[in-house]
């Protein structure tokens, strides 16, 4: 194997495009000039797009965990009563960051693999009153995607605040803030909007506008009324990861010539392909059809194999980088991204090197099936 060949298919960070890295391999500008503010308004305007809403947007120097403890710091003061609604590792981070703020969280729990139920979100809410509700959009540690729409009509009927993780989801799968009722809705870089990790963006609805400004609990760099104070003139409070700003213009740039349909569309027949390519190769999925996510797939490891050997292999031999488990699954499932810079013969890569990784351990597999299965899948075209 040549030693600096490697294929990348985990969940975050995810391969980023030579365009985007040429972008922000440009010699760097001021971020108190026109061309900043420039170049931020143009991204805000795409962003919008993308989450489609008409709100404002924050772009924000964080991780992903910093874009969701912006949103919580903004929103919780001691005390208030929060439902996180949980499926998995990134549903329970989200209720440790409300916690962290003193929040008095009531955690909602469906079961790591299951997506939420919203028969009995809605008797919570009836029999409940919440400042609050938390959810994920996709939830990367089991391949699960919840029904946004479906949570958002139901908070909406409350005098809650419709709070989303939409990191590893945003970009990949489609949503819509405004329609949806979501009221501040977060996404970060590293994911589907092909970036390397350091960037979050943050969208704030008037309703959440409201709660964010009477907040009295501290904040500063997490400040988003310190933010939109820069907003206006588009600059930013505090120095921004400006190269990593004209990464996400040029990334922004993709994205509205491919279509953001068309994007969405890509995301669902690789997840396609993929999944019949694991049903061939006789793996049990771990995500059921009807909610499996559409930028990742989680695979049980075969009984009595620890699936990081399976990984070990696939690293050390092919140089194809899987996730695994997470908590409770760690060893127990693999997971494939395909979001953001992927496409169809990058499943056919990682399809192709799951298969000799599993003969190479010595569990019964027909080279060639998940491949195979997968190809038909791809020739079929789109959805």
């Amino acid at each position: 194997m040549i030693q600096d060949k490697q294929y990348l298919m985990i969940p975050g960070p995810t391969p980023v495009p030579p365009a985007v890295m040429a972008a922000m391999s440009r010699p760097i500008i001021g971020h108190r000039t026109d061309e900043f503010a420039d170049m931020h308004k143009r991204i805000v305007e795409r962003l919008r797009i993308v989450f489609q809403t008409k709100n404002d947007i924050f772009v924000l120097t964080h991780s992903g965990t910093g874009g969701m403890e912006t949103a919580v710091a903004n929103a919780v003061e001691p005390g208030d009563k929060v439902l996180s609604l949980v499926t998995g590792n990134f549903g329970e981070r989200f209720a440790k960051i409300a916690r962290a703020y003193g929040a008095d969280v009531e955690e909602l729990q469906f079961g790591w693999g299951n997506c939420v139920d919203l028969k009995a979100v809605k008797e919570k809410l009836s029999a409940n009153s919440y400042k609050l509700v938390l959810a994920t959009q996709n939830e990367t540690s089991t391949g699960v995607i919840n029904d946004i729409a479906g949570i958002g009509s139901l908070v909406a009927k409350t005098p809650a605040l419709f709070l989303v993780d939409g990191v590893s989801g945003v970009g990949g799968i489609e949503i819509k803030m405004d329609e949806w009722n979501v009221d501040i809705l977060v996404t970060a870089s590293q994911k589907a909007m092909m970036l390397p990790p350091g960037l979050a963006m943050v969208a704030v609805s008037p309703k959440a506008w409201r709660t964010v400004e009477s907040n009295a609990s501290p904040r500063f760099y997490f400040s988003l009324p310190a933010a939109k104070k820069s907003y206006e003139k588009w600059n930013t409070a505090y120095t921004p990861g400006v190269s990593l700003f004209a990464g996400l213009d040029a990334a922004l740039d993709m994205m509205m010539t491919e279509g953001m349909e068309n994007v969405y569309v890509r995301h669902r027949l690789l997840a396609r392909a993929t999944r019949a390519a694991a049903k061939a190769l006789g793996l049990k999925l771990f995500a059921r059809d009807e909610y499996a996510s559409p930028v990742i797939t989680s695979i049980e490891s075969p009984e009595g194999i620890d699936g990081d050997s399976i990984r070990k292999v696939l690293k050390k031999e092919f140089g194809v980088t899987f996730a695994g488990g997470q908590g409770i699954l760690k060893g127990k499932i693999f997971r494939i991204a395909h979001m953001g810079f992927a496409d169809k013969m990058d499943v056919i890569i990682a399809v192709s090197a799951l298969e000799m990784a599993l003969a190479r351990i010595g569990h019964p597999v027909e080279l060639g099936s998940g491949v195979r299965a997968a190809q038909q899948v791809l020739l079929e075209g789109d959805d």
